[in-house]
């Protein structure tokens, strides 16, 4: 086999890792997604309502719909034709915790100049830094995915 067919070949295997590193990432973000929700209203609100309860579930299932299924339409686009990664379109979820917080009349959080500058939205400090701050189970496939995205990245350029 010549040099540049077994470069080819490699791209391609490390190319379909990637795809399936996206797509473990992407069920991981949507399925995490309803119960990062209700935990982001938790730990603004302790002890809330039964109606703030199913409102923040109700958030949480609509944030799983939209959000994560932009995010899987994000990482199943080749890299090359991806605007943003997968934890800036994640972090657009936090509107649906500060909405159910919102309407539950709970007062902002004091935040930094960083944080009021970079996340104006974000008036209860929910946005999460890494993948791993939407679910622990996160950190993994999120790393796998950066790497083999880095890796793809990197052989195609060489």
């Amino acid at each position: 086999m010549e040099e540049a067919d077994l470069e080819d070949t490699e791209l391609g295997a490390a190319e379909q890792q990637l795809a399936e590193c996206a797509r473990e990432l992407a069920e991981g973000i949507k399925a995490a997604l309803p119960e990062w929700v209700v935990s982001a209203v938790e730990s603004r609100l302790t002890n809330p309502s039964p109606e703030v309860r199913e409102a923040a579930e109700a958030a949480g299932v609509a944030a799983a719909s939209e959000i994560g299924s932009e995010v899987a339409q994000l990482l199943a686009a080749d890299i090359d034709d991806q605007p943003e990664n997968p934890l800036a379109a994640l972090r657009r979820a936090v509107r649906y915790p500060t909405e159910v917080l919102t309407a539950a009349g709970v007062t902002p959080v004091e935040r930094d100049d960083f944080a009021i500058e970079r996340f104006p939205e974000d008036i209860y400090n929910l946005t999460p830094a890494s993948f791993a701050d939407i679910h622990p189970d996160l950190q993994i496939p999120g790393l796998e995915w950066g790497a083999a995205k880095a890796f793809v990245h990197r052989r195609r350029r060489k």
